[in-house]
């Protein structure tokens, strides 16, 4: 690692990265080193031009590079206009049980649990981190550098590895066991009261996490906090198997690293992309292979149709409120919407799911996120063109919020729009009849008429609406299915160390419900942090 690159990443645990983004980094690759030869247990080494790259270079931007330009992007995602669902927030709970009168342009998507989008988030933290290109003005691609590894390694979670990232280790056990600690207090409103867990933390309540944007709100740190807890689960299984005796504790370190990140991958092919794109889709690319993706296996890098557009679809799929957890046994559960900026940010536990805050009652009951079969879980909202309320005014003026900007611009829409211009992104029917796919009319996208984008839209909100009308919300589209499908099986195959380029053959070998099979619910449930609700 260079020395600039080292410079860059260590001012990340004491919360400040730039004057643009707040993270909390303690390391952004994986650079592990053994000399072990097992197929999936050598680690890719760092790429030293590790930036984005272009799908389509030959495209043309769908806008010039120019302000006006930006502004009208700027204007098209802003509250209260076009893409705002325009949400009623004045009952988080009545928000998610009476969706047709307080979301009615804001649709559940029965096909997918309100889990599945902060799974996608955490994935797209695991492979693309861009925190310093500039929101006003020209980006380049390949000069904007990536501070993740492009590889489903989860070197989100274990940073650089014990030597490198000792922040993120507990070694008092004599294993090699990742840092979690006790949520004080929660056992008092949890039901049947059971001790919750929370993220390691400095005194100022920083996360001290290999990607600070995994405390960006409550679910997520809580997401992170199972997949600690999964490779603390699975170095305890694999020392107590008494094939195991005599390894040493770097041995069963690697052979845990390799389990968490080949269940973690299957679980990305087998349910995320299947839900997200589609078996068929799913099963076509890895059939007939790449067909847009050049990946290249020595420096596999970004597209940034991917990481700007496509992959931003999950902006859709956020309620507006959720139930973070049941509360005690005879008491009431915990809804609150997912940000609220009204809310003072100096509240230790403010009424909203924000994160960076620690307090008892900020915990995850995971039967609403994922469906174990007990009736319980919530949909998430569909992929369409309307973002839920609170992603148009998210936090971060009025104070420091983990993971959020603190640029002025506090629509998540406008922001992603004007990456558009930034980047000189193609517009989404230029990508579509590159693609050999139907293309949408302008009288389908004649509510963009007055931001004269109908015949040249901006890639993330033509995928958007893409699925809203091929799909009806249920699913991307086909230029959307096909940019994240690609990105995702090309990566997978590109990394030495996958499974699915190691061992393509190879099944899961955790309990689970079904023998033979993972999913995020087995994830869970194995990584303990699942209580029983009765």
């Amino acid at each position: 690692m260079s020395h600039r690159r080292k410079k860059f990443l260590s001012a990340g645990l004491a919360g400040v990265l730039c004057s643009t983004a707040l993270f909390g980094i303690t390391a952004a690759h994986a650079d592990g080193k053994n000399n072990l030869h097992l197929p999936g247990m050598k680690d890719r080494s760092h790429a030293p031009d590790n930036s984005f790259t272009r799908m389509f270079p030959d495209l043309p931007p769908f806008a010039p590079p120019t302000d006006a330009a930006r502004e009208q992007a700027k204007k098209l995602g802003e509250k209260g206009g076009l893409i705002d669902a325009l949400d009623n927030l004045t009952d988080p709970i009545q928000s998610i049980t009476n969706p047709d009168v307080f979301s009615p342009n804001n649709h559940d998507n029965p096909n997918m649990t309100a889990g599945v989008t902060f799974f996608g988030q955490f994935l797209d933290h695991d492979v693309t981190l861009d925190p310093r290109s500039p929101l006003l003005e020209r980006s380049n691609p390949k000069k904007t550098t990536n501070f993740r590894t492009t590889a489903f390694d989860l070197d989100s979670v274990y940073g650089s590895g014990p030597e490198e990232s000792p922040d993120l280790y507990d070694t008092s056990s004599g294993d090699i066991k990742l840092r979690v600690e006790t949520l004080p207090g929660s056992d008092l409103v949890s039901r049947k009261g059971a001790t919750r867990f929370d993220l390691p933390r400095d005194p100022s309540n920083n996360a001290i996490l290999s990607d600070g944007r995994n405390d960006e709100n409550v679910i997520i740190s809580q997401f992170h906090v199972a997949m600690l807890r999964f490779h603390n689960a699975v170095i305890d299984r694999l020392r107590a198997d008494p094939a195991n005796v005599g390894q040493s504790t770097e041995r069963i370190f690697k052979m845990a690293q390799r389990q968490v990140r080949w269940h973690h991958q299957w679980i990305i092919l087998h349910e995320f992309l299947p839900l997200t794109i589609g078996q068929e889709r799913v099963d076509d690319i890895l059939k007939k292979g790449l067909r847009f993706y050049e990946v290249d296996k020595r420096n596999p890098l970004i597209p940034i149709e991917f990481s700007v557009s496509a992959y931003r679809f999950g902006h859709s799929q956020v309620r507006p409120s959720y139930r973070l957890n049941f509360g005690p046994t005879g008491g009431s559960p915990f809804f609150a919407f997912i940000f609220d900026d009204t809310q003072d940010p100096n509240n230790p536990d403010p009424n909203d799911l924000r994160g960076g805050k620690r307090a008892a009652r900020r915990f995850v009951d995971w039967q609403t996120f994922f469906n174990f079969g007990d009736g319980n879980f919530r949909p998430n909202k569909q992929i369409d063109s309307k973002l839920s309320t609170p992603l148009m005014l998210l936090p971060g003026s009025r104070g420091a919020a983990p993971g959020l900007q603190a640029d002025g611009v506090q629509s998540l829409a406008s922001r992603n729009l004007m990456r558009h211009v930034n980047f000189g992104i193609p517009s989404g029917q230029a990508i579509a009849q590159r693609m050999g796919l139907p293309v949408l009319t302008p009288a389908q996208l004649d509510a963009l008429r007055p931001f004269d984008m109908e015949k040249s839209t901006p890639l993330w909100f033509y995928i958007l609406k893409e699925s809203e009308l091929m799909e009806n919300g249920l699913r991307l589209g086909p230029v959307g299915a096909r940019i994240v499908g690609e990105v995702f099986i090309g990566l997978l195959r590109a990394d030495e160390s996958s499974y699915l380029a190691a061992q393509p053959r190879w099944t899961p070998v955790l309990p689970s419900a079904t023998a033979g099979e993972f999913h995020i619910t087995d994830l869970l449930t194995f990584a303990g942090v699942v209580p029983p609700l009765n």
